[in-house]
Protein backbone atom coordinates (compact mmCIF):
# COMPACT_ATOMS: atom_id res chain seq x y z
CA UNK A 1 0.00 0.00 0.00
CA UNK A 2 2.87 2.38 0.74
CA UNK A 3 4.35 1.84 -2.69
CA UNK A 4 0.98 2.41 -4.37
CA UNK A 5 0.38 5.56 -2.34
CA UNK A 6 3.84 6.84 -3.22
CA UNK A 7 3.18 6.11 -6.90
CA UNK A 8 -0.15 7.98 -6.75
CA UNK A 9 1.47 10.97 -5.02
CA UNK A 10 4.19 11.02 -7.66
CA UNK A 11 1.54 11.15 -10.38
CA UNK A 12 -0.25 14.03 -8.61
CA UNK A 13 3.03 15.90 -8.26
CA UNK A 14 3.86 15.44 -11.94
CA UNK A 15 0.41 16.62 -13.06
CA UNK A 16 0.59 19.61 -10.70
CA UNK A 17 4.01 20.57 -12.01
CA UNK A 18 2.83 20.15 -15.59
CA UNK A 19 -0.24 22.36 -14.94
CA UNK A 20 1.88 25.05 -13.23
CA UNK A 21 4.44 25.02 -16.02
CA UNK A 22 1.77 25.47 -18.70
CA UNK A 23 -0.04 28.27 -16.84
CA UNK A 24 2.88 30.20 -15.37
CA UNK A 25 5.06 29.75 -18.41
CA UNK A 26 2.18 30.59 -20.74
CA UNK A 27 2.99 27.60 -22.91
CA UNK A 28 0.80 27.59 -26.04
CA UNK A 29 -1.88 24.89 -25.88
CA UNK A 30 -0.94 23.87 -29.42
CA UNK A 31 2.50 22.79 -28.20
CA UNK A 32 1.71 21.30 -24.78
CA UNK A 33 -1.84 21.59 -23.37
CA UNK A 34 -2.39 21.79 -19.63
CA UNK A 35 -3.67 18.64 -17.88
CA UNK A 36 -6.92 20.42 -17.01
CA UNK A 37 -7.53 21.05 -20.72
CA UNK A 38 -6.65 17.46 -21.59
CA UNK A 39 -9.02 15.97 -18.99
CA UNK A 40 -11.79 18.38 -20.02
CA UNK A 41 -11.40 17.22 -23.62
CA UNK A 42 -11.35 13.59 -22.53
CA UNK A 43 -14.55 14.01 -20.53
CA UNK A 44 -16.19 15.78 -23.47
CA UNK A 45 -15.30 12.88 -25.78
CA UNK A 46 -16.69 10.35 -23.30
CA UNK A 47 -19.88 12.30 -22.53
CA UNK A 48 -20.63 12.90 -26.20
CA UNK A 49 -20.22 9.21 -27.03
CA UNK A 50 -17.62 9.89 -29.71
CA UNK A 51 -14.86 7.99 -27.92
CA UNK A 52 -16.51 4.63 -27.22
CA UNK A 53 -16.93 3.47 -30.87
CA UNK A 54 -13.26 4.16 -31.57
CA UNK A 55 -12.23 2.44 -28.35
CA UNK A 56 -14.31 -0.59 -29.31
CA UNK A 57 -12.66 -0.78 -32.74
CA UNK A 58 -9.13 -0.64 -31.33
CA UNK A 59 -9.98 -3.18 -28.62
CA UNK A 60 -11.42 -5.55 -31.23
CA UNK A 61 -8.38 -5.22 -33.50
CA UNK A 62 -6.04 -5.70 -30.58
CA UNK A 63 -7.86 -8.76 -29.26
CA UNK A 64 -8.20 -10.51 -32.62
CA UNK A 65 -4.64 -9.71 -33.68
CA UNK A 66 -3.28 -10.88 -30.32
CA UNK A 67 -5.26 -14.13 -30.46
CA UNK A 68 -4.21 -14.88 -34.03
CA UNK A 69 -0.56 -13.95 -33.52
CA UNK A 70 -0.23 -15.92 -30.28
CA UNK A 71 -1.96 -19.00 -31.71
CA UNK A 72 0.30 -19.08 -34.76
CA UNK A 73 3.37 -18.20 -32.67
CA UNK A 74 2.72 -20.98 -30.17
CA UNK A 75 2.10 -23.56 -32.89
CA UNK A 76 5.19 -22.48 -34.82
CA UNK A 77 7.36 -22.54 -31.70
CA UNK A 78 6.22 -26.07 -30.86
CA UNK A 79 6.77 -27.22 -34.44
CA UNK A 80 10.30 -25.80 -34.65
CA UNK A 81 11.22 -27.17 -31.22
CA UNK A 82 10.00 -30.67 -32.12
CA UNK A 83 11.51 -30.68 -35.62
CA UNK A 84 15.16 -29.53 -35.50
CA UNK A 85 15.46 -29.87 -39.27
CA UNK A 86 12.63 -27.40 -39.79
CA UNK A 87 14.12 -25.13 -37.18
CA UNK A 88 17.44 -24.93 -38.99
CA UNK A 89 15.64 -24.45 -42.29
CA UNK A 90 12.94 -21.92 -41.37
CA UNK A 91 14.17 -20.00 -38.33
CA UNK A 92 16.52 -17.65 -40.26
CA UNK A 93 13.68 -16.72 -42.61
CA UNK A 94 11.31 -16.09 -39.71
CA UNK A 95 13.84 -13.79 -38.06
CA UNK A 96 14.42 -12.01 -41.36
CA UNK A 97 10.68 -11.43 -41.77
CA UNK A 98 10.52 -9.82 -38.33
CA UNK A 99 13.24 -7.23 -38.93
CA UNK A 100 11.15 -5.66 -41.70
CA UNK A 101 9.32 -2.66 -40.16
CA UNK A 102 5.60 -3.43 -40.05
CA UNK A 103 4.88 0.21 -40.82
CA UNK A 104 6.52 -0.31 -44.20
CA UNK A 105 4.25 -3.28 -44.90
CA UNK A 106 1.08 -1.33 -44.13
CA UNK A 107 0.48 0.07 -47.64
CA UNK A 108 0.97 -3.39 -49.11
CA UNK A 109 -1.58 -4.88 -46.70
CA UNK A 110 -4.06 -2.18 -47.69
CA UNK A 111 -3.62 -3.22 -51.33
CA UNK A 112 -4.15 -6.86 -50.40
CA UNK A 113 -6.90 -6.57 -47.78
CA UNK A 114 -8.39 -3.11 -48.35
CA UNK A 115 -9.23 -0.60 -45.64
CA UNK A 116 -10.87 -1.52 -42.37
CA UNK A 117 -10.13 -4.04 -39.63
CA UNK A 118 -8.36 -6.74 -41.63
CA UNK A 119 -5.00 -5.05 -42.42
CA UNK A 120 -4.72 -3.76 -38.85
CA UNK A 121 -5.45 -7.23 -37.43
CA UNK A 122 -2.81 -8.74 -39.72
CA UNK A 123 -0.20 -6.16 -38.65
CA UNK A 124 -1.03 -6.77 -34.99
CA UNK A 125 -0.81 -10.54 -35.44
CA UNK A 126 2.59 -10.25 -37.13
CA UNK A 127 3.92 -8.14 -34.27
CA UNK A 128 2.57 -10.51 -31.61
CA UNK A 129 3.73 -13.65 -33.42
CA UNK A 130 7.48 -13.43 -32.83
CA UNK A 131 7.66 -12.99 -29.01
CA UNK A 132 5.48 -16.02 -28.38
CA UNK A 133 7.18 -18.12 -31.03
CA UNK A 134 10.66 -17.31 -29.73
CA UNK A 135 9.75 -17.84 -26.08
CA UNK A 136 7.97 -21.11 -26.86
CA UNK A 137 10.99 -22.33 -28.78
CA UNK A 138 13.34 -21.28 -25.99
CA UNK A 139 11.21 -22.77 -23.23
CA UNK A 140 10.77 -26.12 -24.92
CA UNK A 141 14.49 -26.31 -25.69
CA UNK A 142 15.47 -25.76 -22.06
CA UNK A 143 13.50 -28.62 -20.51
CA UNK A 144 15.70 -30.68 -18.20
CA UNK A 145 17.41 -33.47 -20.12
CA UNK A 146 17.22 -35.83 -17.12
CA UNK A 147 13.45 -35.60 -17.05
CA UNK A 148 13.25 -36.17 -20.78
CA UNK A 149 15.37 -39.29 -20.36
CA UNK A 150 13.06 -40.45 -17.56
CA UNK A 151 10.02 -40.04 -19.81
CA UNK A 152 11.81 -41.99 -22.54
CA UNK A 153 12.64 -44.82 -20.15
CA UNK A 154 9.01 -44.96 -19.01
CA UNK A 155 7.93 -45.44 -22.61
CA UNK A 156 6.16 -42.10 -23.02
CA UNK A 157 5.32 -41.19 -26.59
CA UNK A 158 6.55 -37.99 -28.20
CA UNK A 159 3.14 -36.38 -27.80
CA UNK A 160 2.89 -37.41 -24.15
CA UNK A 161 6.35 -35.97 -23.49
CA UNK A 162 5.35 -32.72 -25.15
CA UNK A 163 2.04 -32.34 -23.33
CA UNK A 164 3.05 -33.62 -19.90
CA UNK A 165 6.67 -32.49 -19.62
CA UNK A 166 7.83 -29.92 -22.15
CA UNK A 167 4.85 -27.58 -22.33
CA UNK A 168 4.26 -27.50 -18.53
CA UNK A 169 7.99 -26.98 -17.96
CA UNK A 170 8.13 -24.18 -20.53
CA UNK A 171 4.93 -22.49 -19.33
CA UNK A 172 6.61 -19.65 -17.36
CA UNK A 173 8.76 -18.72 -20.37
CA UNK A 174 5.79 -18.95 -22.75
CA UNK A 175 3.69 -16.71 -20.52
CA UNK A 176 6.50 -14.16 -20.36
CA UNK A 177 6.36 -14.02 -24.15
CA UNK A 178 2.59 -13.60 -23.94
CA UNK A 179 3.01 -10.55 -21.70
CA UNK A 180 5.34 -8.99 -24.24
CA UNK A 181 2.89 -9.81 -27.03
CA UNK A 182 0.06 -8.09 -25.14
CA UNK A 183 2.02 -4.85 -24.97
CA UNK A 184 3.01 -5.07 -28.64
CA UNK A 185 -0.57 -5.85 -29.68
CA UNK A 186 -1.69 -2.35 -28.78
CA UNK A 187 1.27 -0.89 -30.66
CA UNK A 188 0.31 -2.93 -33.71
CA UNK A 189 -3.35 -1.91 -33.56
CA UNK A 190 -2.59 1.80 -33.26
CA UNK A 191 0.13 1.72 -35.93
CA UNK A 192 -2.21 -0.16 -38.26
CA UNK A 193 -4.84 2.51 -37.77
CA UNK A 194 -2.27 5.20 -38.50
CA UNK A 195 -1.78 3.70 -41.95
CA UNK A 196 -5.24 2.84 -43.17
CA UNK A 197 -7.75 2.81 -40.36
CA UNK A 198 -11.02 4.66 -40.75
CA UNK A 199 -11.93 4.26 -37.08
CA UNK A 200 -10.13 3.52 -33.86
CA UNK A 201 -7.90 5.42 -31.46
CA UNK A 202 -5.02 5.60 -33.94
CA UNK A 203 -7.27 7.00 -36.66
CA UNK A 204 -8.64 9.50 -34.12
CA UNK A 205 -5.10 10.70 -33.37
CA UNK A 206 -4.50 11.28 -37.08
CA UNK A 207 -7.80 13.19 -37.30
CA UNK A 208 -6.87 15.31 -34.27
CA UNK A 209 -3.46 16.00 -35.79
CA UNK A 210 -5.06 17.23 -39.01
CA UNK A 211 -6.93 19.97 -37.09
CA UNK A 212 -4.00 20.63 -34.70
CA UNK A 213 -6.02 19.63 -31.62
CA UNK A 214 -3.24 18.85 -29.15
CA UNK A 215 -5.62 18.43 -26.21
CA UNK A 216 -7.50 15.69 -28.03
CA UNK A 217 -4.25 13.94 -28.99
CA UNK A 218 -3.09 13.92 -25.37
CA UNK A 219 -6.52 12.69 -24.26
CA UNK A 220 -6.28 9.81 -26.72
CA UNK A 221 -2.79 9.01 -25.44
CA UNK A 222 -4.30 8.63 -21.96
CA UNK A 223 -7.00 6.28 -23.27
CA UNK A 224 -4.42 4.19 -25.14
CA UNK A 225 -2.25 3.98 -22.02
CA UNK A 226 -5.17 2.88 -19.84
CA UNK A 227 -6.24 0.30 -22.42
CA UNK A 228 -2.74 -1.15 -22.57
CA UNK A 229 -2.46 -1.29 -18.79
CA UNK A 230 -5.84 -3.04 -18.54
CA UNK A 231 -4.75 -5.70 -21.04
CA UNK A 232 -1.40 -6.12 -19.29
CA UNK A 233 -3.06 -6.58 -15.90
CA UNK A 234 -5.39 -9.16 -17.47
CA UNK A 235 -2.32 -10.97 -18.83
CA UNK A 236 -0.77 -10.97 -15.34
CA UNK A 237 -3.97 -12.40 -13.89
CA UNK A 238 -4.06 -15.16 -16.51
CA UNK A 239 -0.40 -15.91 -15.82
CA UNK A 240 -0.96 -16.19 -12.06
CA UNK A 241 -3.94 -18.50 -12.54
CA UNK A 242 -2.13 -20.78 -14.98
CA UNK A 243 1.07 -20.92 -12.95
CA UNK A 244 -0.89 -21.61 -9.75
CA UNK A 245 -2.62 -24.53 -11.47
CA UNK A 246 0.74 -25.61 -12.92
CA UNK A 247 2.44 -25.62 -9.50
CA UNK A 248 -0.41 -27.56 -7.94
CA UNK A 249 -0.18 -30.09 -10.76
Amino acid sequence: MRERLASALLLVALLTGWEAWCRLGRVPALIVPAPSSVFATLWSEIASGRLLPHLAVTTTEMTLGLALGCAVGLATGVLLAEAPVLRRLLHPYIVASQVVPKLALGPLFIVWFGFGLTPTIVITALICFFPLMENTLTGLSQVDSGRRELFRMLGASRLQTLLRLKLPGALPVILAGFRVAVVLALVGAVVGEFIGGRAGLGASIIAAQSVMDSSLMFALFIVITLLGMAFYQAALLIERLLLRHHLKG
